[in-house]
């Protein structure tokens, strides 16, 4: 087994699209192999003013990825004097990985947010695969449960606090069944106005379900 901490892994990062905005929301665990290596894992990052980027895969990768993203996405609003969509930071990120295809990064993202044609969410494979997500998306190894919850519950028309909720039932009931997912949660809630990253204790108000 590979003890290198850019072989972190094990994740369940989810995207919902709900009226006026986007919601990106991850667990915090990562590990290599069996062992929990950190419960405070970073897996959602801001790239733009109004969109952010999760993570699952390795996490050196991942980590870079997320700085180059950073960067691009910075230097695009210095020479163009407006914001990158989340279009073209997808495009730009499936360009990237499909040019290192022969190295590949051990990734599987999700870009999502807020530009000029409203909410926007994909989702990019480790050779640049991208798929424009209409509902609600989840990656990484409780990816399988977390789409149970999406799927049964979410409804068009859910608004950011019912999408918030269903983010955490769907986080819960992978950390439940997956054991390279646990510990915290982190949720970001982007919209028109802003780019927000919850505090644990907004997170728990919308959490009164669950079980400590």
């Amino acid at each position: 087994m590979d003890n290198s901490p850019d072989m972190m892994k094990g994740t369940t990062t989810i995207g919902i699209i709900f009226d006026g905005g986007v919601v990106l929301a991850s667990e915090q665990r990562a590990t290599m192999g069996y062992l929990i290596a950190n419960k405070h894992a970073k897996k959602i990052y801001q790239i733009g003013k109004r969109f952010g980027m999760t993570t699952a895969g390795g996490v050196g990768d991942a980590q870079q990825l997320a700085r180059v993203m950073t960067v691009e996405a910075n230097l695009y609003e210095i020479r163009r004097n407006r914001s990158m969509s989340v279009r073209s930071a997808a495009t730009l990120l499936s360009n990237l990985l499909h040019g290192n295809r022969g190295y590949p990064y051990y990734v599987q993202l999700l870009i999502g947010g807020v530009d000029e044609s409203g909410p926007v969410l994909f989702s990019v494979d480790a050779v640049g695969g991208a798929s424009e997500e209409d509902r609600v998306v989840a990656t990484g190894s409780g990816s399988p449960m977390a789409f149970g919850v999406l799927e049964d519950r979410y409804r068009p028309g859910i608004d950011k606090d019912g999408a918030i909720e269903l983010a955490i039932r769907a986080l819960h009931s992978a950390i439940k069944r997956d054991a390279g997912s646990g510990e915290g949660l982190s949720i970001s809630v982007i919209t028109r106005d802003a780019y927000v990253e919850l505090t644990p204790e907004e997170i728990a108000q919308h959490a009164p379900f669950t079980d400590k």
